[in-house]
């Protein structure tokens, strides 16, 4: 061994010597826009001072990195691939841990075998760190992986007290927004269909319609409030039994635009019109809000820009140079259109 492995500059010291991050020297090194003139010209410096040459095995030894990030969505094949939502949020840690030269590992945990298997994989020291994607409340997942001492960053979180990494969106402005649109169009009995409520998007989304109402002076009516599973076959059913409780019933907030289009089929077979009898809005902004008939109303929210923060923030974990806050929550939008 004549030590000749270790005289090849590593991304880390070009990155040390340019006062930058090392996800912030690969962006340079990849092309992307996302990076200012002067902070470019000091990267391009220092690797001209150093000699420094791209090249993904000499770094993945120098840093004892595999160069390689696990992507993993607790749901069935059906959902991950007919849900709008995970389509867009792998769009976004995709590109931008392609500018950073990293490889994206796509994981299915479907059932206690399966986390048992990936939690083996993880102590192999097999990826550089974790993005977790639709985590119930009572996940330990998240737990296990910071005990192993791999970085790791949430998409939403487990509870309003999350101690692990995240972003997330304004899911309680968002619920409070689509009340406030129902409201201001003169509607009096505003029913809604939630999410899970193991998880904390959905229990958000439903404390921000429960705040809209209280803030427009709308009784509370738990009657009103009905259960689904972001799927559209559940906000079909939802739809169903809160038409049975509560006939007179003349908006809904749907907790996602998936099940604002199970809600549609089911006032469609009950003979309500949209917006005529009964309006609409939904969230995520999604084709599917899109492509309905009558197009949608729904309250935007940055899916692939979350899935971009997301790998950022893990890739500044995993250098130990955090430029962000470790707990994020991007702004929401309501997008009105013809369904209310």
């Amino acid at each position: 061994m004549n030590g000749r492995q270790h005289s090849r500059p590593t991304l880390e010291q070009v990155a040390a010597r340019a006062g930058v991050g090392r996800g912030t020297v690969s962006r340079v090194i990849n092309g992307s826009p996302r990076v200012s003139e002067s902070t470019r010209a000091a990267v391009a410096r220092a690797v001209a001072e150093l000699g420094y040459v791209p090249n993904q095995a000499a770094r993945a030894l120098a840093g004892s990195r595999t160069d390689a990030v696990a992507l993993v969505i607790p749901e069935a094949e059906a959902r991950l691939f007919a849900e709008p939502y995970f389509l867009d949020l792998i769009r976004g840690v995709s590109a931008e841990l392609a500018e950073a030269d990293k490889q994206l590992l796509l994981t299915l945990v479907r059932s206690e075998q399966e986390r048992q298997r990936f939690e083996q994989y993880l102590a192999a020291q097999r990826v550089d760190g974790v993005l977790l994607a639709s985590v119930h409340g009572d996940d330990p997942l998240p737990d296990r992986i910071r005990e192993l001492g791999i970085p790791v960053v949430m998409n939403g979180r487990r509870s309003e007290a999350e101690p692990v990494p995240y972003v997330d969106s304004d899911n309680i402005g968002a619920g409070r927004a689509a009340v406030a649109h129902l409201v201001g169009r003169g509607r009096q009995r505003i029913a809604t269909v939630t999410g899970p409520l193991d998880m904390y998007v959905a229990r958000a989304r439903l404390g921000g319609y429960r705040a809209g109402l209280a803030e427009a002076g709308h009784a509370p009516d738990e009657g009103l409030v009905a259960t689904g599973d972001f799927t559209e076959d559940g906000g079909r059913a939802a739809m169903r039994g809160l038409l049975e409780r509560r006939p007179e019933l003349d908006a809904v907030f749907a907790a996602s635009d998936v099940m604002a289009a199970g809600a549609r089929a089911a006032l469609r077979e009950a003979g309500r019109r949209v917006p005529e009898d009964v309006a609409l809005v939904g969230v995520d902004d999604s084709p599917v809000a899109r492509l309905m008939d009558p197009p949608l109303t729904t309250v935007r929210q940055p899916i692939e820009e979350m899935g971009r923060t997301m790998a950022r923030m893990l890739l500044d974990d995993v250098t130990g140079t955090p430029e962000h806050s470790p707990k994020r929550v991007l702004p929401t939008e309501l997008v009105v259109r013809g369904s209310c």
